[in-house]
């Protein structure tokens, strides 16, 4: 929360803050009520959920900076924030994911690095698992399809003795810097953006339905000579995968569908077309090899279930 010589009020951050949420549960009322009193504006977008997540918001979006757009269909992360920035009045946008938890300070640091280096165009925090840990995802390097090979195969192992040729784009197993730095990309679960930067690069992709649009904003931003920052005093405690649990096969299969168009979209003019074969070849497998686990889970879970009956 920003405080100016107006008393003891405080000046809001002239925030637009878009949370997009389907089936979130009471994790949605929680994000909502850790940002409204610290931004102008809260924009919930949500994506046809079926539980009652909206409910205890319905009466307070009368009351409050904060406002709800209810879409009849899931129309993807993407879409959604798209439609939010629609409706958002505010020089800069933040887009929050509606399992996350930010720190009473978190969101005015992150304002404060953007309007300190005009050259960036988003900035990201610290993500936190519930018990403390640093999460991947939000700070990273971008996962070029050599580097997703590495990642798959194991092969960052030998990154101590070949740097460069093995490199590890999981920056999180990396010490924590004390200060803010460049970094490709940062997750869509908490991501700052400067409004000239967002008009200059263009909406979110909306031919993603899930996962990896994140990935391609970043590529787009720092195409258009935005730079992308990494603040590690701003922490946001993120319950990662709370949507997606209901319905694992299909999150998975949209995350490699994801994955596949950010390769095709942006490298497939980079590496022949054999790699490029290979690479698709190998999401596939991985998607193959995640549905097995998956379905012999439910069929081991149900097995169980019927001898305890």
């Amino acid at each position: 929360m920003i405080k100016e010589g107006d008393g003891d009020r405080p000046q809001l951050a002239p925030i637009s803050a878009i949370i997009v949420n389907h089936n979130a549960g009471a994790l949605l009322g929680n994000c909502v009520q850790a940002v409204l009193g610290q931004v102008r504006e809260v924009i919930v977008v949500d994506n046809a959920s079926t539980d009652d997540s909206l409910a205890p918001l319905r009466t307070q979006a009368d009351q409050s900076a904060l406002r709800l757009i209810e879409s009849r269909q899931n129309l993807g992360f993407a879409a959604a924030c798209n439609l939010g920035v629609q409706t958002a009045q505010q020089p800069y946008v933040l887009f929050l994911n509606p399992d996350s938890l930010p720190g009473s300070g978190t969101l005015a640091r992150l304002l404060q690095v953007l309007q300190q280096h005009p050259e960036a165009g988003m900035v990201g925090g610290l993500l936190l698992n519930p018990d403390g840990s640093e999460q991947r995802g939000g700070r990273r390097a971008l996962p070029t399809p050599w580097r997703a090979f590495v990642g798959a195969f194991g092969l960052t192992r030998f990154s101590r003795c070949w740097p460069r040729l093995f490199f590890d784009f999981h920056l999180h197993r990396q010490p924590l810097p004390q200060h803010p730095i460049s970094v490709e990309a940062i997750s869509g679960a908490l991501m700052l953006v400067r409004r000239e930067a967002m008009e200059a690069v263009g909406p979110w992709d909306e031919g993603y339905f899930l996962h990896c649009e994140d990935l391609d904003w970043c590529l787009r931003f720092h195409q258009k000579d935005w730079d992308i920052l990494f603040v590690p005093d701003a922490p946001v405690v993120h319950h990662q995968g709370i949507s997606s649990r209901a319905r694992p096969l299909f999150v998975a299969w949209h995350k490699h569908r994801g994955m596949l168009r950010f390769y095709r979209k942006f490298f497939r003019q980079h590496y022949p077309g054999p790699l490029m074969w290979l690479v698709a070849a190998g999401v596939w497998l991985r998607f193959g090899l995640v549905a097995v686990h998956h379905t012999g889970r439910r069929i081991l879970d149900a097995v169980v279930g019927q001898r305890h009956d």
